[in-house]
């Protein structure tokens, strides 16, 4: 078990980290907006399922191999790239509107939803580099238990963080349809 002073510092820092906007709060605001809460929830689980993944590798070592090879660091961080630059054309592309107007997005089903947000996570190398990086500043090595249980509870205390204040965001979200005037399918009401 890490240090309660280190518990408390790591749990802080992943507080304002995850207040921070990012793809993942952009992502769940937008589905949440357009399909309400279920949609944002749904969308959640996916997230946080990348967030289990970077912790578990993070824990495990396989991070610092990653960040240890330079190909593989590049290949995760222009894959995001390309990921971003995907999403971006879908906003703008021949035949769209602008995209500072507001419009809605496809419905998309449970599956859809989930895998777009463990994606979207996934591709984020920011928070490979937040457990390569930030986490060992927590653990301490010498009579505070095993390295491995010090990360997975530090890594799940983020994790549970994060899944709270993007839970309450996607609630919020998906709470302001209304007053966004937009109908039960997500289609925005015609202001003419």
């Amino acid at each position: 078990m890490p240090e309660l002073s280190n518990w408390l510092a790591y749990a802080l820092i992943s507080l304002g980290m995850v207040l921070t906007p990012g793809p993942n709060m952009i992502y769940l605001i937008s589905r949440s907006i357009c399909q309400g809460r279920a949609a944002g929830f749904i969308s959640l689980g996916g997230v946080a399922l990348g967030f289990l993944v970077y912790m578990l590798c993070a824990a495990l070592g396989i991070t610092a191999l990653v960040m240890a090879v330079p190909f593989a660091y590049d290949a995760l961080r222009f894959g995001g790239a390309l990921y971003l630059a995907y999403l971006a054309w879908q906003a703008v592309k021949p035949g769209g509107r602008s995209p500072f107007q507001v419009q809605s997005l496809p419905q998309d089903s449970p599956r859809k939803l989930f895998t777009m947000g463990l994606v979207t996570n996934l591709l984020n190398p920011k928070v490979a580099v937040m457990y390569l990086s930030l986490l060992p500043q927590f653990i301490d090595p010498n009579g505070h238990g095993s390295v491995l249980m010090q990360s997975l509870v530090l890594g799940f205390t983020q994790i549970l963080i994060s899944v709270s204040v993007n839970a309450l965001i996607a609630t919020l979200a998906g709470s302001s349809r209304c007053f966004l005037s937009l109908d039960r399918d997500g289609r925005w009401y015609s202001a003419g």
